[in-house]
């Protein structure tokens, strides 16, 4: 009966352990009261009797790989005995053949021509057999470099990790459980998978060349021992989970099929791929293998041992061995697991310590701004490269941001391939809604798509205006041009260009095309251009550089030069369509009806021909007429003010005294105009009245005069005898045949006994090692066909001759130029050159940019200036060698009362100080600017623009041209506007010619060439006498710019005025500054010089050349020693005599400002001056002279009449 009770319990036993398989060991109660322990294992037992089968799965890998390891090896064995025995045996056949070699060439001859033939045949001819193709055809199959081994080996990949996730699933059960197949969907899924491995281990095996090697690959191994035991799950219904987990593995051909998928393209992602792909499947494989043996347990132990530890449990396990921290709560008791933990530390520890550190620097060297652009809807964009840098950029961001543009609607899109240092990037942060920055290069066509270059706006490409080798510079930017035009031809560029030479290499390019948008902002070309116009008129380059850079308006209540000199500041220029209202009035009236109504300065208007093409005409005159759709340029101080030229309406407008009042009105036309016309601000690609860009400046069918028809005085004045070629093939510069260098050299004594006066010197410093700066672009706007060849000033070059041999190709072809050979810091060749009695006085260096020290490249032009300054001078030895000689200088005539309106006074004094010498100095870096003046109160730090020889027109630098990429973007009339105004006429067709030949080629007159002659330049005038001196004193500059414009076709746009003027008390200061349009009421001095725009005079004869050239060089001869103080008393008697004739002006000055509104737009001739006038330019230092030591007020007129000499 004890027997029977112990038999039962022992059976209940066995019962609660199969319905608790997770249980390790039960006690089993003996009938005695002892406590029998039978071990069992976790894993749920097909039997009663517990059978463990996990040997038939390991079995079958085995077998399966040692059988085919056997196979191969005997295979290769009998292939290499066979191969040995055929290679005895084909020696003997060959030694065979070599004996009876004679006798069958005897006997058998045509037996040997047959197998000639056929051995002979028989390379060309290759049999394929059936083996090699199916191996052929297993290769394609499974080559990435298909579409379908891609797809293959894509799947397979995908299915191996799919397969890794039914391990992961499978993982959570016990290591052997029984499975029916038709019931476990997973195990059904994973025999799905594995058919489809097996399959494709057979096409690898059958294109594999080397069997042997294949066999023993990792991603065979993998098969071997997950493939088969699948099979043995579906024949024995049991699942073990043994060595599934080599699966992982798989995923070390994560950055293979990433790359067959075309996303891993650089170096630097694939390594970092396979860093990660080779660490992370080490690790989980590892892992499964802890996982099987600590919850197995020691075979020889009969698994007593075992452990109940999850997958991610043995991962975290792994994770804190391998970086050696070893926290201890999970650890490994089978002998099999810390065995296998002894080996892996070891490498595993060393892969952790090489791998993470790695892994963790190519993710931190990895691209910051390595994405791609999102366009947004709505909103264009614009790709800034090249020379990307803090300057560069916060100057660029600061125009193309400026708030005066109105609502800039666009994205900017920074592209260089070095990343941005902190102070860039942070300037990119605080524009981040508007700025992005992506590291690439733009010779990259990827890096280019990663822009969006195809729907981008535009594409700008800054230059580095301080680079040593400036052509070097200029080519890497045509490389950019010719690599963003090859990927997308239609993008419109706008690129900066340091040499004008260097230009032509643009034309060669196919897709550019500066009709469609395409500029090339030529720096040399534009900064020497104004330059060039400041020695015609000083305080140009200040005006024109102010006008088309945005700076916002900065108010001064106190009543100094700075107060005005801002007000001029805030004004830029801007284009707008005009109103229909306009229609048929001419050019002058319109401008005095947008001056006085609008409170509007228009210069220009871009006129269409009849044949459809556009070109824009500067003061064209009045006999120009409006047409619809005639596109204005418009000085202004900001965007909402310009489209009143555009909102204007005669009717419903007309009785509006406040401009601020003209809107848009509910006129029909109006609106109708408006929807066919775009804003003039838009940024644009291609001309907003449908025609194409064309040169701004020929235009025979607008033409007030025929050339032909002059008389003989204007024919021997303009030298156009049809014979002789005086003007270059497009009529715009006045030409010479080529000169020798050696006939233009002067030496000390040479240059002292010409007596030089009103010319031009020009002080270049550079040697045979510096850059070209181009100096063509200096002389050509001084050689421009719209000045008479008495009117060109003299240009001498003072500086090394071995440099300026290299420049004299490019000057050879220019009349009136002279080289000094010498230093322009050697004050006897400054003295042999009469630089007291010049125009002007330039002064640039060829060495700027050789010198790293920013503060020193402009060592050279402030020594310069300072040296000219310090100066003292005596001209009375010079002007008794003139009269001993029995002449004097051009316009040091002797005093007559025919030739001197002074009455028997000299017209002109000596200049005893260099500082009264007009200079303008060419300057690199902008805080130099304060080392030129000593007697000014600039800060260091004040911008160029803020700075009193800026302002006053005598220093210059080349960063104010920044501006014209944005003003480009936004409007490319702006630019052809600057460089017609700068470059005296240069227009793309010269450009291709210069390009064919490096210089002007000389062409016959003819009435087209003539006629380009016919157009503005800009002169400045005084108002101490002549037909505006009664507006001199206390008037209006509104009333001068009415009377200048409809008596003299002449167009009013500034004023350089003393810096003084403001003051009650008199003042030795020479110095003037620079008023850009003055408002209407602005009152005027008698000291002021007027900038303006002055027609082409036709009638001007040689016989008036004295007086011309006095005018223009009157400042450069000797003055009288008379007091300050009778020269105060005669210019307040001057001013007495006028203060009736102001206070009678200022009562009517309401009514006249009335009819003035009625009359602008109707073209009056009364009280008009005859056709025959002509124009006397004053030159500013002759005013400066005139204001300090002057005793008549009746000096030479800057305007006067032509007697009749008929």
């Amino acid at each position: 009966m004890a027997t029977w009770n112990a038999s039962q319990s022992i059976f209940n036993s066995m019962s609660n352990i199969i319905e608790n398989p997770h249980s390790k060991s039960h006690p089993v109660m003996a009938s005695n009261g002892e406590s029998l322990f039978i071990p069992v294992t976790m894993e749920v037992p097909c039997d009663n009797q517990g059978t463990r089968m996990w040997w038939a799965f390991l079995a079958s890998s085995m077998v399966t790989f040692f059988g085919g390891l056997f196979i191969i090896l005997v295979w290769r064995t009998f292939k290499y005995l066979w191969t040995v025995c055929c290679h005895c045996g084909g020696k003997n056949k060959d030694a065979q053949k070599v004996v009876n070699a004679a006798s069958s060439q005897v006997t058998d001859g045509d037996y040997k021509q047959t197998d000639d033939k056929e051995e002979t045949a028989a390379p060309g001819v290759v049999e394929v057999g059936w083996m090699t193709s199916v191996k052929d055809w297993a290769g394609v199959m499974i080559s990435a470099q298909t579409l379908t081994g891609r797809v293959l080996v894509v799947t397979v990949f995908a299915l191996s990790i799919g397969a890794l996730m039914i391990y992961f699933i499978d993982s959570s059960n016990p290591i052997e459980t029984c499975q029916n197949f038709y019931k476990d969907f997973t195990l059904q899924i994973d025999m799905a998978f594995n058919i489809f491995f097996l399959l494709y281990f057979g096409l690898r095996f059958i294109a594999a060349n080397d069997k042997l090697w294949f066999w023993l690959e990792v991603n065979s191994v993998v098969d071997f021992f997950t493939v088969p035991p699948v099979f043995v799950s579906v024949y024995l219904n049991r699942s073990w989970l043994g060595l599934r987990f080599l699966r992982a593995l798989r995923l070390i051909q994560f950055s293979e099929i990433l790359q067959f998928l075309n996303i891993l393209k650089t170096s630097n992602s694939i390594k970092l791929v396979n860093l990660c792909s080779i660490f992370i499947s080490t690790w989980l494989t590892a892992a499964g293998f802890i996982h099987l043996v600590e919850n197995s347990g020691d075979p020889w132990r009969n698994f007593e041992n075992s452990q109940d530890l999850s997958y991610w449990e043995c991962v975290y396990l792994l994770m804190v061995t391998m970086s050696t921290v070893g926290y201890g709560d999970v650890y490994a008791k089978t002998t099999l697991g810390r065995l296998f933990m002894v080996f892996f530390i070891l490498g595993g520890l060393a892969m952790f310590a090489s791998y993470v550190p790695e892994i963790i620097e190519l993710i931190g060297n990895r691209k910051k701004y390595g994405g791609s652009y999102s366009a947004v809807s709505g909103r264009k964009h614009i790709v800034v490269c090249g020379h990307i840098t803090l300057e560069s950029v916060s100057n660029f961001l600061k125009d193309f941001l400026h708030k005066d543009r109105d609502d800039v609607n666009v994205e900017i899109v920074f592209l260089h391939n070095i990343s941005p240092n902190l102070e860039l990037e942070a300037l990119f942060k605080r524009h981040f809604t508007q700025v992005e920055f992506y590291q690439g290069s733009v010779l990259n066509p990827h890096d280019l798509a990663r822009v969006k270059i195809e729907s981008a706006d535009a594409c700008l490409i800054l230059a580095n205006k301080y680079c040593a080798d400036p052509d070097a510079e200029d080519a890497s930017n045509i490389m950019r041009v010719i690599s963003i035009k090859n990927y997308h031809p239609k993008i419109r560029i706008i690129t900066q260009m340091l040499q004008y030479h260097n230009k032509a290499h643009l034309l060669n390019i196919p897709s550019w095309n500066w009709k469609e948008g395409d500029d090339a902002i030529c720096l040399a070309e534009l900064k020497l251009g104004f330059i060039a116009q400041s020695c015609l008129a000083q305080g140009l380059s200040t005006m024109l550089a102010n006008l088309f850079s945005m700076r916002s308006f900065i108010k001064i209540e106190e009543d100094t030069w700075q107060k005005y000199y801002l007000e001029g500041v805030s004004n830029e220029m801007y284009t707008e369509y005009l109103s229909s209202a306009f229609v048929g009035l001419s050019f002058p009236a319109v401008c005095e009806l947008c001056f006085v109504k609008l409170k509007l300065l228009m210069i220009a208007i871009e006129f269409k021909s009849e044949k459809g093409e556009s070109r824009i005409i500067i003061n064209p005159g009045n006999h120009v007429k409006i047409k619809e759709g005639t596109l204005g340029f418009f000085i202004a101080s900001d965007a909402k003010e310009v489209k009143r030229a555009f909102f204007y309406c005669k009717a419903c407008h007309d009785d509006i005294t406040d401009p601020k009042r003209i809107k848009k009105c509910a006129c029909k036309r109006l609106i109708y105009f408006e929807d066919e016309q775009p804003s003039a601000l838009s940024p644009k690609k291609k001309q907003r009245n449908g025609g194409m860009r064309q040169s701004p400046n020929s235009s025979p069918n607008m033409m007030r005069h025929d050339p032909l028809l002059m008389t003989g005085n204007d024919q021997i004045d303009n030298m156009d005898s049809s014979s002789v070629k005086r003007y270059d093939s497009t009529g715009m510069f006045h030409w010479c045949p080529a000169k020798e260098l050696d006939k233009v050299l002067l030496t000390r004594s040479e240059a002292a006994m010409t007596v030089l006066s009103g010319h031009v010197v020009v002080c270049i410093f550079g040697d045979m090692t510096s850059a070209l700066i181009g100096v063509r672009n200096l002389v050509m706007p001084l050689r421009a066909s719209n000045f008479h060849y008495h009117e060109l000033k003299h240009i001498v070059f003072v500086g090394s001759l071995d440099y300026l041999k290299r420049e004299w190709e490019t000057l050879h072809n220019f009349p009136k130029v002279s080289i000094l050979p010498g230093t322009p810091l050697s004050r006897a060749d400054l003295r042999a050159v009469n630089i007291n009695l010049c125009d002007m006085c330039v002064i640039l260096s060829a060495n700027q940019n050789n010198i790293d020290d920013t503060s020193l490249q402009d060592k050279e032009c402030i020594l310069a200036s300072l040296n000219i300054k310090s100066m003292q001078f005596d001209d009375s030895i010079g002007l008794l060698q003139a009269n001993s000689q029995g002449f004097t200088p051009p316009g040091m005539e002797r005093s007559s009362p025919d030739n001197s309106p002074v009455h028997g006074v000299a017209r002109q004094a000596s200049i005893t100080t260099g500082a009264n010498i007009p200079i303008i100095t060419e300057l690199v870096n902008d805080s130099n600017v304060q080392f030129l003046d000593q007697d000014d109160d600039d800060d260091p730090d004040t911008e160029l623009y803020l700075t009193q020889p800026f302002a006053c027109g005598t220093a210059f630098a080349v960063s104010v041209l920044d501006s014209l990429m944005s003003a480009t973007y936004f409007n490319d009339n702006i630019l052809t506007l600057i460089r017609t105004l700068v470059t005296g006429g240069a227009t793309p067709e010269l450009e291709a010619l210069i390009a064919e030949e490096n210089a002007l080629r000389g062409g016959y007159s003819t009435p087209q060439t003539l006629a380009n002659r016919d157009r503005c330049r800009v002169a400045q005038l005084a108002l101490y006498d002549g037909p505006f001196a009664d507006l001199g004193d206390g008037g209006c500059y509104g009333d001068l710019y009415c009377k200048a414009l409809k008596t003299y076709n002449m167009l009013c746009f500034g004023i350089y005025r003393l810096r003084d003027a403001h003051l009650s008390t008199p003042s030795q200061c020479t110095k003037r500054y620079v008023i850009t349009n003055p408002p209407y009421e602005f009152e005027l001095v008698p000291t002021d010089l007027i900038f303006c725009l002055m027609q082409f005079d036709h009638n001007a004869s040689q016989s008036r050349a004295s007086l011309s050239h006095s005018s223009h060089s009157s400042h450069s001869s000797s003055k009288k020693s008379s007091s300050v103080t009778s020269i105060l008393h005669t210019a307040s008697a001057n001013r007495q005599n006028r203060v009736k004739a102001r206070d009678s002006r200022d009562k009517q000055k309401t009514n006249r400002m009335g009819q003035a509104e009625k009359k602008w737009y109707t073209d009056e001739t009364e009280n008009t001056y005859p056709r025959n006038i002509q124009i006397k330019p004053m030159s500013t230092h002759m005013a400066n002279q005139i204001n300090q030591y002057k005793s008549t007020s009746s000096l030479i007129p800057p305007i006067r009449e032509v007697e009749d000499e008929c």
